[in-house]
């Protein structure tokens, strides 16, 4: 089985890092934030090996990765996978650009 390479946006970068910090200070501890981190890493492994598991969105090159409170937004591009996005399903949808407004 092929494994596709992992890109990362800077957008999706950022979500994950803001996703982290939130519950490192809601906590006080950063034990249930590397469970986070596993948990969407786990599932980026996932679609680095069957890309087309996620979901298709509005956008018909753009897929999603549902994981619990999380959505893992990608493209599957020439080079392999672009993680566009990590969405926390618990935000405002407004604010998600893959959904119609």
């Amino acid at each position: 089985m092929v494994k596709f390479k992992i890109e990362w946006s800077t957008e999706a970068r950022l979500d994950v890092v803001d996703i982290l910090d939130f519950y490192i200070k809601r906590n006080g501890s950063s034990t249930y934030s590397r469970k986070v981190y596993k948990r969407i890493n786990h599932n980026i492994q996932l679609i680095a090996k069957n890309p087309h598991i996620g979901v298709k969105t509005d956008d018909p090159d753009v897929r999603a990765l549902i994981t619990g409170d999380y959505q893992i937004i990608y493209e599957i591009i020439e080079k392999g996978i672009l993680i566009d996005m990590v969405w926390d399903s618990r935000r405002n949808p407004i604010d998600n650009r893959y959904i119609k407004k």
